[in-house]
């Protein structure tokens, strides 16, 4: 039976200090290696490797972007080949800008547990390592702007906890980690509740203190929202000239009510919306399309 570790002292700390649950993830390692194993062993690596044989080996990055799960890798090695036997230094930090040939971390394990545990950090690495790199095109587009790029809940059952931490490492920020911690009012919570001042009273007779911020789609909307008491108005669908107008009515009335931009934003655009005057640009993309940036595992040294 394959035996299936702890994370470490030491990883578990490295998570927590990131705003990572070591529990969390260690369910969800289990769970993928679990997933991978299908209830026996690795043959191809029982087969090739001597149970005695232990390696050095290095994550690399094989294309320019930004690295982000490196605690996560460290989760992933504990979990399959145990912290006793195992060691990894993390040759740069999370939310480090890498290029071609970079090295990013360095692994000292048996190297049948080793090749057994590369495909999950990998899969892990690279998803979040993509998510952090589109996130930073994003900031890099809003450089010398007041906005920031926002993401969202459109997140891959499960890691949403990871793709809002490779979020941050890009240079962005986070909505709402889920439904209980902001009041996001939509159009179809406005229909059913009668209204948008009567959806945001039943939202502060519930929940007197969490953000509440309204979901509109004209200059009539945004002024009820306001009018209302939200803490942030987002802006679905409008048109750059319709943003400045909407800044002016938020500047001439409740100029602390956030205005987050949302719906048909891209790159090429983004800098002109940022221009506007609104605070946040909520981008979806960021979580649910991001391309894996390529990084890959190499054995260097037998070392045993």
């Amino acid at each position: 039976m394959f035996v299936l570790h702890p994370i470490s002292a030491n990883t578990r700390a490295q998570l927590i200090e990131v705003g990572l649950d070591p529990d969390a993830l260690s369910s969800l390692v289990r769970l993928a290696i679990t997933e991978d194993l299908m209830g026996g062993v690795d043959v191809t690596s029982t087969a090739t490797i001597p149970a005695d044989q232990r390696s050095v080996a290095t994550f690399g990055a094989r294309e320019n972007g930004v690295v982000a799960g490196l605690p996560v890798v460290a989760a992933v090695i504990d979990t399959v080949c145990g912290d006793s036997a195992s060691t990894v230094e993390y040759l740069v930090d999370d939310a480090s800008r890498v290029a071609p040939g970079t090295d990013v971390a360095r692994v000292t394990a048996p190297t049948r547990l080793l090749l057994t545990a590369e495909r999950t950090a990998l899969n892990l690495l690279c998803h979040l390592s993509g998510v952090a790199s589109l996130t930073r095109r994003w900031a890099d587009a809003l450089e010398g702007t007041s906005a920031t790029v926002r993401d969202t809940r459109k997140t891959m059952p499960g890691l949403r906890a990871l793709e809002k931490y490779a979020v941050r490492c890009g240079g962005g920020a986070n909505h709402r980690m889920g439904l209980s911690d902001m009041a996001l009012v939509k159009d179809n919570h406005v229909a059913a509740a009668g209204g948008v001042a009567e959806a945001y009273a039943r939202v502060r007779a519930l929940e007197a203190t969490i953000p509440v911020e309204i979901e509109v789609d004209s200059l009539d909307g945004l002024r009820e929202a306001i009018e209302a008491g939200a803490d942030e108005v987002l802006i679905d669908n409008f048109s750059p000239d319709q943003m400045r107008e909407a800044v002016d009515i938020r500047n001439s009335t409740r100029s602390n009510v956030r205005l987050e931009a949302s719906g048909g934003l891209t790159l090429e655009t983004a800098r002109a919306v940022a221009e506007t005057g609104v605070d946040l640009i909520a981008v979806g993309e960021l979580t649910h399309s991001a391309r894996v940036l390529d990084l890959g595992l190499d054995l260097r040294e037998v070392v045993v």
